[in-house]
């Protein structure tokens, strides 16, 4: 009997809907909706202990998972223009004081390491923000004396990224003007209008994370940024890989994926799928056949660049790469699809649109994940019934 294909065709919505019993199309599409939400916690006033603090620093302090990679994010886009150092750390460090403000975020409110975030904060006297599930450990640690700032929208945690880069851009706008992205609701459109594009009716050619994920089943992934920005992305888009679907993906700057080109002559993309044309397990040995060949690598290159002609020139060197980036007009795009529909509204300050422009990407490979984990739960299911359905 001929093996199944361990991936279902990503065209085939009732296939892909039946074996998402977990949610996580759904729960990946909930990046916008998180967004929203951090606005309407910060126009109720959540943050008014804030009102007219001019701190001497924020620090960013997440231990590890989505919120420490949406601080090294927020930190990326916004420390080059604040009006305040803006540090991002995995615990709070032991020079804060009444003059600081501490931002504690996490998916756990049961960390120990998070807890203690927290309570070394409050103990040193700076203003402290929780933007952790206010219960257990961690809301014992605050003892009263935080704003806290909890998620008001159930996710996945591995998709709880958005909410974190929206809670920290909402405390740096607060306590630093210079430091506003301008309207999260209008960022919040853009991220959704990206979304309603990754719905599983929407054949590949013009859904953006199928594209993405067609192009990495079955291969080794390389995850570049063509800047420090992007770079973040990159990495975010790596760890999601990994968590959801377990594709062990490598994260790095563009420009050392190019000195390895540059300085080895090595080789990537879909050539080294030549070297896997006779391989068949089943008949394989190790001791004559030598090793089985490696799966192709494929390159990824984030993009936050509104102009990415320089990009292009820059991956040339590497031969067959996909650039995925996100128009500055705030319709998203990558070189896989068809053109995207009508811009929405963007946010009116430079720092705004490099955030809007990185989550629309981070939210784009967040659903490429999770269409590849489902395809791989479909596959598993067709195997282990013997080919049935």
């Amino acid at each position: 009997m001929t093996a199944p294909s361990a991936y279902v065709d990503l065209d085939d919505a009732s296939a892909i809907l039946a074996a998402d019993s977990l949610g996580a199309l759904h729960s990946a599409a909930l990046a916008g909706a998180q967004i929203r939400a951090t606005a309407s916690a910060v126009r109720e006033g959540l943050l008014a202990p804030l009102d007219g603090l001019r701190p001497r620093s924020v620090v960013l302090v997440a231990a590890s998972g989505p919120a420490r990679r949406a601080s090294a994010l927020v930190a990326a886009v916004l420390a080059p223009t604040a009006g305040v150092p803006v540090v991002s750390l995995p615990a709070t460090p032991p020079w804060v004081g009444p003059l600081d403000v501490v931002v504690v975020a996490g998916d756990d409110a049961g960390d120990p390491a998070v807890a203690e975030s927290v309570a070394a904060g409050v103990r040193r006297r700076a203003e402290v923000v929780v933007a952790v599930p206010d219960e257990g450990p961690v809301a014992d640690a605050g003892g009263g004396r935080v704003v806290s700032f909890p998620p008001r929208v159930r996710v996945l945690d591995r998709n709880s990224y958005a909410r974190h880069v929206a809670v920290m851009a909402a405390v740096l706008a607060a306590v630093d003007p210079a430091s506003s992205v301008g309207d999260l609701d209008a960022v919040a459109d853009a991220v959704d209008a990206e979304a309603m594009r990754h719905h599983a009716s929407v054949e590949v050619f013009q859904n953006p994370a199928k594209g993405l994920a067609s192009r990495m089943a079955g291969r080794r992934v390389l995850m570049t940024g063509d800047g420090v920005v992007a770079t973040e992305v990159a990495r975010h888009g790596a760890a999601s890989l990994l968590r959801a679907a377990g594709v062990v993906a490598a994260a790095t700057e563009l420009s050392d994926a190019v000195g390895v080109i540059h300085d080895l002559g090595a080789i990537v993309g879909d050539s080294a799928e030549s070297g896997s044309v006779d391989y068949d397990p089943l008949f394989h040995d190790d001791q004559l056949d030598g090793p089985p060949p490696a799966d192709p690598v494929r390159v990824f290159t984030v993009s936050t660049d509104p102009d990415d002609s320089l990009v292009r020139r820059r991956v040339a060197v590497l031969g067959e790469v996909d650039v995925v980036r996100a128009d500055d007009d705030g319709g998203p795009r990558t070189d896989l699809e068809a053109p995207a529909p009508a811009a929405v509204p963007g946010p009116t300050t430079p720092v705004g649109a490099s955030l809007r422009r990185a989550l629309v990407l981070a939210v784009r490979i967040e659903a490429a994940a999770a269409y590849l984990q489902l395809s791989n739960v479909h596959g598993s299911n067709f195997e282990a019934s013997g080919g049935r359905e």
